[in-house]
């Protein structure tokens, strides 16, 4: 039995024949031992490449090519993401995009086939100045309404300089280390390079001044 419902299956094949403009590899850095949700989420993975010839799935074994995680800084799994013209979007989702998150991956499909999204020019020109690492690590879990806003600000800026930007989607209950690492006691949470972070969606223009501050204070 699929992952993806008929009626899904429609809207998204309508979805992606308006939308999408030009091709995009999805990446899946998977393990079958000792990760629950790799299964499923290469099944959905499957089930969704094949609703159009613009998406394709290439699935690596984290451990059999730990070169080419070691490349795209991917130490957990499943880890997917999202290229363009082969070329990295620092778009990550890691675990499951299930729930309220598969709209997020639906969202960030769109926009990387695009080649473009919905952030205003005055923020695409302080995004592109910015020549430091930034990480934003977004915590959520799948039934979260509140949640694909906070990861979706957070792919769109990393999608508009990823040489520099990383937007991370992490599922809080296959990655519990980590939700205890930085205290997440509620999602969405969004924690910046480190040292500045907060709780709940805010507009892009919020999250743009949050990275420019992380950037200021590590300075």
């Amino acid at each position: 039995m699929g992952m993806l419902k008929d009626e899904d299956k429609k809207y998204l094949t309508e979805q992606f024949e308006e939308k999408m403009v030009d091709p995009v590899p999805i990446l899946l850095f998977s393990q079958k031992l000792e990760c629950e949700y790799c299964q499923p989420t290469e099944q959905i993975l499957t089930e969704l490449a094949e609703l159009s010839d613009k998406l394709t799935l290439d699935i690596r074994n984290l451990q059999i090519e730990s070169a080419d995680a070691k490349e795209f800084e991917i130490d957990k799994v499943p880890a997917i993401i999202l290229l363009r013209d082969d070329k990295d979007q620092g778009i990550r989702f890691f675990g499951i995009p299930s729930g309220y998150e598969f709209s997020s991956l639906l969202a960030a499909i769109l926009d990387v086939s695009a080649g473009t999204n919905d952030i205003p020019d005055d923020l695409r020109a302080k995004i592109a100045a910015i020549d430091k690492p930034v990480d934003i690590k977004v915590f959520v879990t799948p039934t979260c309404p509140y949640c694909p806003g906070a990861v979706r600000a957070a792919h769109k800026i990393a999608m508009l300089n990823p040489d520099h930007i990383r937007g991370q989607m992490i599922e809080t209950t296959e990655f519990p280390h980590l939700a205890n690492k930085y205290a997440v006691y509620g999602v969405p949470k969004t924690v910046i390079n480190e040292n500045v972070q907060f709780e709940g969606t805010m507009p892009d223009q919020a999250v743009v001044e949050h990275v420019l501050a992380a950037l200021s204070s590590r300075d």
